[in-house]
């Protein structure tokens, strides 16, 4: 197992159908001991219930798209539950509707803030306040999701693409900043998966088809199938990568039409 006795937080789990959950359980079958954050206190009884099935899981909520201290206050109470963390999976990304029905030149200013906030800063923030509070094990690996949508243009994505390649330019930036120190930042940009979050892109359905179609592998992906791959990143098989995107797509990523 390559996580044996390793801490990962998952933070941003939604529900069973999330890439999260897919990551959760890649990584508690490679031996983690997993942390999780949610949004909404309203929604601990599912999110316990969800975790049930992972030995010694515990769930803290947490809006990471409000003030920093607020995400402070949270990852020193997963410090002070579980000690020091190896990994952490930034799985938070959300965009208004309407910013992503209407055609991109009508997003608004607070749209265009809010989308870019939510799913790109996040990222910043987490892992400044994870270096400031001691957080970090040595060689710690911080792993963000991201989607193709942020080098390509495809239908109803619109505003969530430009948070999306935010997001992974500050990825590059803070490997460089936290590299010094050994911890590694990558980000998995996965394959269309139906997840809630996808329901609000119209037409998701044909996206998944034409993947179907044109990817080298014939077929998309699972969440599970993303989860090993950030299980990969966590653990030390991947000690000399960061800084990058890794595709997992069935290949999709790499054709021209």
């Amino acid at each position: 197992m390559i996580l044996k006795d390793k801490v990962v937080l998952i933070m941003g789990l939604r529900n069973k159908w999330s890439i999260a959950y897919g990551v959760a359980k890649s990584a508690y079958e490679q031996g983690a001991k997993l942390a999780f954050t949610f949004v909404g206190e309203e929604n601990r009884e599912k999110i316990e219930d969800l975790i049930s099935e992972f030995e010694g899981a515990k769930a803290y909520t947490c809006d990471e798209a409000s003030e920093d201290e607020v995400v402070r206050e949270t990852l020193n109470q997963v410090k002070k539950d579980f000690g020091k963390v190896d990994g952490i999976l930034h799985s938070i990304a959300h965009a208004n509707t309407e910013d992503l029905k209407n055609d991109f030149i009508y997003t608004s200013k607070d749209g265009f803030a809010h989308a870019n906030d939510v799913s790109a800063y996040s990222f910043v923030a987490i892992s400044r306040i994870a270096k400031e509070i001691d957080l970090l094990n040595e060689n710690a690996s911080l792993v963000c999701l991201t989607y193709h949508g942020s080098t390509k243009v495809l239908p109803n994505y619109n505003v969530m693409g430009v948070a999306k390649a935010a997001l992974e330019c500050s990825v590059r930036y803070l490997s460089d900043n936290l590299g010094k120190e050994g911890i590694r930042v990558n980000a998995v940009s996965a394959g269309p998966i139906k997840t809630l979050s996808a329901k609000g892109i119209k037409d998701f359905g044909s996206i998944q088809t034409v993947v179907e179609e044109k990817a080298p592998l014939k077929r998309n992906v699972t969440a599970v199938e993303v989860g090993n791959v950030v299980s990969f990143l966590f653990s030390e098989m991947s000690s000399a990568v960061t800084g990058q995107v890794i595709y997992a797509d069935s290949g999709y990523s790499v054709m021209g039409i």
